[in-house]
């Protein structure tokens, strides 16, 4: 069964000390559309109305339409003959080929960005992770899914390898919708666990030990599709 989606999209999060990162509209709305996806707000084969997620975001047409186009190029949203767009549908089958892609370019993205980062990408990325901490210890879901993703937007920032992000991304997407989808079967704390350990390794500019993190969390969202695949 899937989760219950909230009733309105989870704004992505920026911690409050963070400086605010400079993002166009068309970043913005696709990191709006993201998390709708994420938390099944916009579910599995649901219909894309344009209008909709105008209302929904706030965001003009333009930039909702440029997310839309790179979503749907990287397998997030299908273009269906007179369906028009939907909501790719999660493939729970197909999840272990995907997180076995995915460990190859965190290990490489991991590496990247410990010996890449600037001191205020060592600085935040640890903030992140410890807001997945205190959002885990807390049981609330929709912090813990915000920090994730600006987890992710500083690490990715960091590496300074756009075309392994470009290949992640999408990855990264599914598997967070994964997560949320089947949360029940999860241990958000482990979660956070992993994602801290990860930033440290990076922090410290240690690219064997982020590396050894890296693989550390994706063994973690293994097990854990493993654990909901054989039921």
């Amino acid at each position: 069964m899937f989760a219950t989606a909230p009733k309105s999209p989870p704004a992505p999060m920026t911690p409050l000390s963070l400086p605010a990162p400079k993002l166009r509209a068309a970043d913005i709305a696709y990191d709006a559309i993201e998390s709708m996806i994420v938390t099944l707000q916009l579910k599995p084969g649901s219909p894309i109305v344009e209008a909709d997620l105008v209302d929904l975001t706030g965001m003009g047409r333009t930039p909702l339409r440029e997310a839309l186009m790179r979503m749907s190029s990287n397998g997030l949203i299908e273009q269906l003959p007179r369906r028009g767009l939907i909501v790719s549908d999660i493939e729970a089958a197909e999840h272990m080929t995907l997180i076995e892609t995915r460990r190859v370019i965190e290990r490489l993205i991991a590496s990247s960005a410990a010996r890449r980062a600037t001191p205020q990408h060592r600085i935040n990325m640890v903030e992140c992770a410890n807001h997945m901490i205190v959002a885990a210890k807390c049981a609330d879901l929709n912090a813990y899914m915000a920090a994730d993703q600006a987890l992710d937007h500083v690490v990715h920032e960091a590496c300074r390898n756009p075309s392994a992000v470009a290949a992640v991304v999408p990855l990264v997407i599914k598997c967070r919708r994964f997560w949320y989808a089947f949360q029940h079967e999860g241990d958000i704390e482990e979660g956070a666990r992993c994602h801290l350990l990860l930033a440290k390794a990076i922090a410290k500019g240690n690219e064997e030990q982020a590396v050894k993190a890296a693989e550390s969390l994706m063994d973690y969202l293994e097990s854990f599709a493993r654990k909901v695949i054989n039921g």
